[in-house]
């Protein structure tokens, strides 16, 4: 270790050539790692309704269908088919005309076709797309259709969404990026002694970034929301890191004779308890590894790995930068605008019964709101209403009553008679506003031999008949739940064997799922940080009285939507909690481990507590403020709801989870200090 620092230390140039070098790797990686916008892909592959989409996508090469609606005749709905197909990516256009020709009158035609090919002023055509509803070819040939000459079209469905969240998040992330840059320097110049080292901290971190995102081709691809909020966190949870080391190599060099010999000590001095501080920082991400969805393990990795790159960038990247431009660092000092906390760390002492007894009290109200705070799972809610797939789909809504569209998939050995009572029961489920299939497209004036080949291959082929039952219900609805329960017991009843899938089947399961997956991560974590805290402390009672405070603000944050009558996205009750946890229990750690060393000097419980707050506090705010504004500016901007609703809660958590503990720790360890020493090794 001596060698590593000494070579750091003495070399400044040297390492900040080869960091800068180790960037292009970097960028190359960044470019080349594909992002899925698709969060519905996450699901577990095992599922009936994964299964089900599979099929449809292998066999019935269905794997994106979109709902596009257009003003005006049969013969303008001809053209612009005709014009669709010759589209890169598109595999068919269904319409009335390619089902039965132009030449069959509309009195003619069974009712089925008619519900779901006409309304008052337009007709419906399904656009099937060769590839991945997220697939590159697809987006372009979303692009393409839209910008195709036509009358007044609209394009709904899962692809047109996915392709309107990735513009979005690709127009915004930069943004996020420069107001988590802007705000953090604000706070950290007002916080530091030296206007100028913000910068330094800020690019220390950026090359920190720059790596994560590189090596994340390694994992193949990242989620959409990864890509939106890795960036930001991770300057968010790694500053700390940066500040301690600082610190500490200002006071060394008080007592050394260069400033190589001082950041030399102050490396080999901070190293350990810059592990050690990241160690609960990783665990909080790493346990979303342990989610069903496998979204929280695309974040996880993600953001685990970012902590140890960002601990790894800030001992060597770091060192040389301050070494190197340590000239205008203390050109532009300035005084520290924070208060001494001299005030505060009297009033906790002096009030600690009264103050432990609101800290247990606060519990029932955080916990009655965390336990009642309402979450949605339907993601078109999360985009901007304005977008063209969701005014496409309030249109489909409006003018066709159909919401969501079910896909049926059963054998081919199913008879005639068996598919026809299959599709009578169906037609009567409370929702279901119209049924397609081949079956469903004949009818006494229309022998099934009239149907082209190619329209036949859209339901049956393989050894598989392809249903589509749409249905007037919201996904992710109380309503569409019902109907989905009782469409798989009427597929059960002809085909066990069938499936059934789609959106709103994919987002029904999505909501069983993360209900597990929140208790499961939730439970890990709590233990793994447990297990790290006593490991430190050697104590059994330290901490659990440490977690018991990020708890409770961790409870107040999550049950402030209930009081504030407002609904979260459902990916936010899962991983907030787990992250809050894990970023700003370093907090309550940094109190302790000064009122330990404190309390073993002056042999005073309250003393040594008074002490220990005066002097954390400052850090202590300065991290949670850091925390606060790398994330409150995309909270605040973020047109992508769930992007907006993490950061909000993240820098409102941060906020939280520093106030509880530089005002109710102090109190807290004070009343339970017989525990304490009663169960932590070598306390005398």
């Amino acid at each position: 270790m001596k060698k590593f620092t000494k070579f750091i230390s003495y070399h400044p140039r040297l390492v900040l050539f080869i960091t800068t070098l180790l960037l292009i790797p970097s960028a190359i990686g960044y470019k080349m790692t594909a992002v899925n916008y698709d969060i519905l892909t996450y699901l577990p592959q095992n599922l009936k309704s994964t299964e089900g989409q599979n099929i449809l996508d292998k066999n019935f090469n269905n794997a994106a269908t979109g709902m596009l609606i257009l003003k005006g005749t049969d013969q303008d709905a001809e053209k612009l088919r005709e014009e669709i197909l010759k589209i890169n990516g598109v595999e068919d256009v269904v319409s009335k005309s390619s089902i039965v020709g132009n030449s069959v009158p509309d009195e003619f035609l069974p009712d089925n076709i008619k519900d779901v090919f006409y309304a008052e002023d337009s007709t419906l055509m399904l656009v099937k797309f060769k590839n991945s509803a997220s697939s590159f070819e697809t987006m372009s040939a979303i692009d393409q259709i839209k910008n195709l000459e036509s009358k007044e079209k609209y394009l709904s469905g899962i692809s047109s969404l996915v392709k309107d969240t990735k513009d979005v998040i690709d127009k915004e992330t930069p943004i996020y990026v420069a107001l988590a840059v802007v705000l953090g320097l604000i706070v950290l110049a007002l916080t530091n002694e030296s206007t100028f080292i913000p910068f330094v901290f800020i690019l220390t971190i950026g090359y920190a970034v720059a790596y994560n995102f590189g090596t994340n081709i390694f994992l193949g691809e990242i989620s959409y929301i990864t890509k939106a909020i890795a960036a930001i966190l991770q300057l968010a949870v790694t500053m700390d890191y940066s500040i301690f080391l600082y610190h500490r190599y200002v006071e060394e060099k008080k007592y050394k004779e260069n400033k190589n010999a001082a950041m030399d000590v102050a490396l080999q001095e901070t190293i350990s308890s810059l592990f050690a501080s990241s160690l609960t920082t990783f665990a909080g991400f790493i346990v979303l590894i342990l989610m069903e969805l496998s979204l929280g393990k695309d974040i996880g990795l993600v953001m685990s790995k970012g902590v140890v790159i960002g601990l790894l960038t800030t001992v060597t990247v770091l060192p040389a930068m301050l070494l190197l431009v340590e000239k205008l660092v203390l050109k532009y000092n300035h005084k520290v605008l924070l208060p001494s906390f001299d005030r505060l760390s009297e009033f906790n002492i002096r009030h600690k019964r009264i103050i432990f007894m609101v800290f247990l009290g606060l519990f029932i109200p955080a916990l009655i709101g965390s336990l009642n705070t309402k979450v949605y799972y339907n993601l078109d809610r999360s985009l901007p209403q304005d977008l063209d797939s969701i005014v496409a789909l309030k249109k489909m809504k409006k003018d066709y009553n159909m919401a969501t569209t079910h896909f049926i998939v059963v054998k081919d050995n199913l008879s005639n008679t068996a598919l026809d009572s299959l599709i009578d029961e169906l037609e009567e489920v409370d929702g279901v506003n119209s049924v397609l299939g081949t079956n469903t497209m004949t009818g006494v004036a229309l022998p099934e031999e009239i149907l082209p080949q190619k329209v036949t291959d859209n339901f049956a082929k393989d050894g598989y008949k392809m249903i589509m039952v749409n249905s007037e219900y919201q996904t992710a609805s109380e309503k569409v739940k019902a109907q989905i329960q009782e469409i798989r017991r009427i597929i059960n009843k002809y085909d066990p064997e069938g499936y059934l899938t789609g959106e709103a089947v994919l987002t029904d399961d999505l909501t069983v799922i993360s209900n597990k997956d929140f208790k499961r991560v939730n439970i890990v974590s709590i233990a793994v940080v447990f297990l790290i805290i006593a490991l430190v402390f050697k104590s059994f009672g330290i901490p659990i009285i440490l977690i018991a405070a990020i708890e409770l603000a961790i409870q107040i944050n999550m049950g402030l939507p209930f009081y504030m009558g407002q609904t979260i996205p459902f990916i936010t009750s899962i991983i907030i909690g787990v992250i809050q946890l894990g970023s700003t229990i370093d907090y309550s750690i940094l109190m302790t481990n000064r009122f330990l060393a404190e309390y073993q000097t002056l042999g005073d419980v309250d003393e040594a507590l008074k002490l220990a707050t005066k002097e954390t506090s400052k850090s202590i705010v300065t991290s949670g403020l850091s925390f606060m504004a790398a994330t409150i500016g995309v909270g605040f901007y973020s047109k992508m709801e769930i992007v907006s609703t993490i950061c909000t809660f993240l820098a409102r958590g941060a906020i939280i989870s520093m106030i509880v503990i530089i005002l109710f720790l102090p109190a807290v360890i004070s009343v339970s200090f017989p525990l304490i020493k009663k169960t932590t090794k070598g306390l005398n």
